[in-house]
């Protein structure tokens, strides 16, 4: 949880640094092996209570956002039964927490219980979010979920009532095409990526291994069945000329296309073939058509009423909260600079606006948003691989053309007639003259500046034409007339053409 209370203190203004000072517990590396290249810390604190920092952020984190570290029970409700430890993973629950075991010293009527009283290594993708529902979303929106945001029918075709899971309805959208094929989280993420590798990272991307080319190769090679760290993908093989993965519950083959096959084959997309697009962006920046967007998280902290701290496990330890939102989106993610200087989708995270009622009822601070040490506003967005891959990916002009998608935002949500006191709406990142207005809280991580988001645009000018015309063509054209830098050179270069072809 290191990366969740750091990115979390520091948008709340509480820390000045994004990397790393707390943890769940102290918690210290010993071996002398600390990969500061990578992210890993020598040491962490144990997260302080309000009382301590007199940080609300701290409150809010250990009643609300700290719920599924693993040594706590979790929330007693459908979607979140599990066990603590070990079995929160290794110990299968279904959604409503009934057992399905024959042991009859089980009560069949009573939630709380696991499917069956077993430990196992095969575990679908279905116990992962029992945790993996919050933050990121990365564990729904695998399974093509996302929560409604208030106004979905809780109803289902047949006419039964929907049950709430993780205490929202949820939207159904498309599943991630890993998923789709019939494999788990297990089957891409390794063993280090979940039971860590012996380190203490910073943030969550720091400790994950695995990346989308280890197993689908680049332009240049094949899979070389190893992670980008070179520890072996254990059910990843050669069979011939093929790349094989065998998923881990069921055995199941799968043939994993290759992008060099792609090349040599000559059935590459266009995007694909642009050396620019491979070397600059993720795969997933392209091939991830929707990701979660929840906008405007509004946080009450009510000092009158008492709430469980899940650090500790004391039911009175906090304060209560409630948490609404101004809106959810799922189209057209935002794209931006993540923290290994490629391009990558990023989602609201967190936009906190924060209201505090004391023990008199009076409301201290109202939506207060905070501004964080290097002057952005703690109204936030964060890169993110968002496990919403589909084999159809984005459009060229969605990327290169739509506002939205560049940081610039919509033009349509109005924050100051939504009580809101920041000059900007909440999808905007960045303004046109490529200043940073929303704060991330992962090292490294920015928005595109102005001559990015220059040439982004400009290029989109060009796909109307050069998309699939012959490249020979082009470089004569070029030869011959020039290369345009901006789109007034562009435009007065077309007129010179046009000029000259009816003289």
């Amino acid at each position: 949880m290191a990366g969740k209370i750091s990115g979390s203190r520091y948008l709340w203004a509480a820390q000045k640094n994004k990397n790393a000072i707390y943890s769940i517990k102290h918690i210290k590396d010993e071996d002398g092996q600390i990969p500061e290249e990578l992210g890993a810390v020598k040491e962490l604190k144990p997260i302080p209570h309000y009382e301590e920092s007199k940080e609300p952020i701290d409150d809010y984190l250990r009643n609300q956002c700290l719920r599924c570290h693993l040594w706590t029970e979790g929330a007693q409700r459908d979607g979140d039964y599990r066990g603590s430890g070990c079995s929160a993973c290794h110990m299968l629950y279904a959604d409503d927490g009934m057992s399905h075991s024959s042991d009859k010293t089980i009560p069949k009527d009573k939630p709380g219980h696991p499917v069956k009283h077993e430990i196992t290594t095969k575990i679908p993708s279905q116990q992962c979010v029992h945790c993996h529902n919050r933050g990121g979303r990365t564990g729904v929106s695998f399974l093509g979920m996302m929560e409604s945001d208030g106004y979905g029918t809780p109803f289902l075709a047949d006419g039964s009532k929907q049950p709430k899971l993780h205490g929202k309805h949820y939207n159904h959208l498309q599943k991630d095409v890993h998923f789709e094929s019939g494999m788990d989280c297990i089957d891409c993420h390794t063993l280090n990526d979940i039971h860590g590798d012996g380190n203490i990272y910073s943030k969550r991307e720091q400790a994950v291994e695995i990346e989308c080319t280890d197993c689908h190769g680049n332009i240049d090679s094949y899979s070389n069945l190893k992670t980008s760290r070179g520890n072996p993908l254990t059910n990843v093989h050669k069979q011939d000329e093929r790349i094989i993965l065998t998923e881990k519950i069921n055995g199941k083959l799968h043939n994993i296309p290759q992008v060099k096959a792609l090349s040599e084959k000559k059935t590459m997309p266009v995007a694909m073939q642009i050396k620019t697009h491979l070397d600059k962006l993720e795969c997933y920046t392209c091939h991830s058509r929707w990701a979660p967007q929840c906008y405007g998280c509004h946080a009450k902290m009510d000092m009158r009423k008492k709430a469980t701290d899940w650090v500790d496990g004391n039911k009175d330890g906090c304060y209560a909260w409630t948490e609404s939102r101004s809106y959810l989106r799922w189209e057209t993610p935002v794209l931006g600079i993540n923290s290994e200087q490629k391009v990558s989708p990023f989602i609201p995270g967190c936009q906190a606006i924060f209201t505090q009622i004391d023990k008199t009822g009076k409301a201290v601070e109202l939506n207060k948003t905070f501004v964080t040490s290097d002057g952005h506003s703690g109204i936030a967005h964060n890169p993110i691989q968002p496990h919403t891959v589909s084999g159809k990916a984005r459009t060229c002009e969605n990327c290169h053309s739509d506002p939205k998608a560049l940081g610039l935002g919509t033009g349509t949500y109005n924050s100051k007639s939504n009580g809101l006191d920041i000059p900007f709406e909440l999808e905007r990142i960045v303004d046109e003259e490529g200043k940073q207005i929303q704060a991330t809280s992962h090292v490294g991580a920015r928005p595109f500046n102005k001559s990015e988001i220059e040439k982004i645009k400009r290029i989109n000018v060009c796909i109307s034409c050069h998309e699939k015309s012959p490249s020979g063509f082009w470089d004569t054209v070029e030869k011959k007339w020039g290369k345009v830098k901006n789109d007034d050179a562009h435009k007065n270069l077309l007129k010179d053409i046009l000029k000259k072809a009816i003289e």
